[in-house]
Formats: structure tokens, C-alpha cells, sequence
């Protein structure tokens, strides 16, 4: 399928087909942490989205997104580092689409320490550098770089949305840092 075939669907499924299809199986997501890097590849910061959730709820939110019919992840990961960054924000996706974890969301808190409360969703999630200009695109109210350190205060978990704390700790651990 081309990127335009993919491009022209805003939505894969009706908001009925896919809440019906959340009831039935796991949907396919990719994660994508985008990270500033020094000159010598060191990461110096994680860019941390703002977003209004469904029901009044301000969260911190890492960038997220179904994967399409017909799509490869790593076009998946640069649309939706794309809606979320903007055009300019040149992500270096890997050559090898392999995630750094498999991160499983269940509705049931507790199953694991991904949490989802409206679906059962399997998520391959990427540390992905960003050498451009950011800026919070689409419902996106903000965009705040942390360094890795600050990751790992209390008040900025409590402020993420479930199961994003988790696997943003993950993948410091991934990269090297103790939080």
C-alpha cells in the first residue's frame, strides 16, 4: 500500500468498528520516545507530550499510534512521530525495525505494568533521536524536554498517563541510566 493510500485514511475504522474491535483482540501499537542526543550519541533529553485525554484529564503522554492495514512499522513510527512532532522534527529511525521492547497494555491494571483501560493493545516501542525542530502538532498541547534524571520524580510519573511512566523507565533502563 502507498504512504498516499495510507495517508487518505484519517480514520482505519469507524469509532464503532474499532471499540468493537478493541472488545475482540489486541491492536497493533508502536511507542516512540524521542530523545536529544549529544555529539558523542549520549541522550541529554526525552521529549514528553502534553495531551488532553477523553475525559477532562491532562496527562504526559509518550507518542503512541495505531499501525495501519497494509503499513510497515517504520513508516508508522515516522507518521506518527510526524503528527506529534511536526514536519521538521527529523527523526533517525533505526535501519532494523526492532523495537527495544514489547510492551503489552492490558485493561485489567495490574496484569503487567502497561496499562490501558480502554483495550487489550501490543506495543513495539522505539527510542528514536530527534535532531530537528519540535513542536506540539495535532492535540498535542505541549511539548517539554526533560533530562533523564528528571524522569524519574514522582510529581512527572504521577502526571503521565497509565502505562506511559512505566515504559518510559524501561527505556532509560534500556539506555544505560539508573532511575
Amino acid at each position: 500500500m502507498s504512504e498516499l493510500e495510507l495517508g487518505s485514511r484519517s480514520s482505519w475504522l469507524s469509532r464503532e468498528d474499532l471499540d468493537a474491535a478493541r472488545d475482540r483482540m489486541p491492536v497493533l501499537y508502536v511507542h516512540a520516545i524521542p530523545v536529544r542526543v549529544d555529539h558523542a550519541g549520549a541522550v541529554t533529553s526525552v521529549g514528553l507530550l502534553l495531551r488532553a485525554g477523553d475525559h477532562g484529564t491532562i496527562a504526559r503522554e509518550l507518542i503512541a499510534g495505531r499501525v495501519f492495514h497494509g503499513e510497515r512499522i517504520r513508516d508508522a513510527v515516522l507518521r506518527h512521530i510526524e503528527k506529534d512532532l511536526g514536519p521538521m522534527a527529523l527523526p533517525l529511525v533505526p535501519v532494523s525495525p526492532t523495537p527495544f521492547t514489547v510492551a503489552e497494555f492490558f485493561p485489567t491494571p495490574g496484569v503487567t505494568a502497561y496499562h490501558d483501560p480502554r483495550q487489550h493493545a501490543v506495543s513495539l516501542a522505539y527510542i528514536v533521536p530527534v535532531s530537528g525542530d519540535c513542536s506540539p502538532q495535532a492535540d498535542a498541547l505541549d511539548l517539554a524536554w526533560v533530562t533523564p534524571e528528571e524522569t524519574s520524580d514522582p510529581a512527572l510519573l504521577a502526571d503521565m498517563a497509565p502505562g506511559h511512566g512505566a515504559l518510559l523507565r524501561h527505556a532509560l533502563v534500556h539506555l544505560g541510566f539508573d532511575v
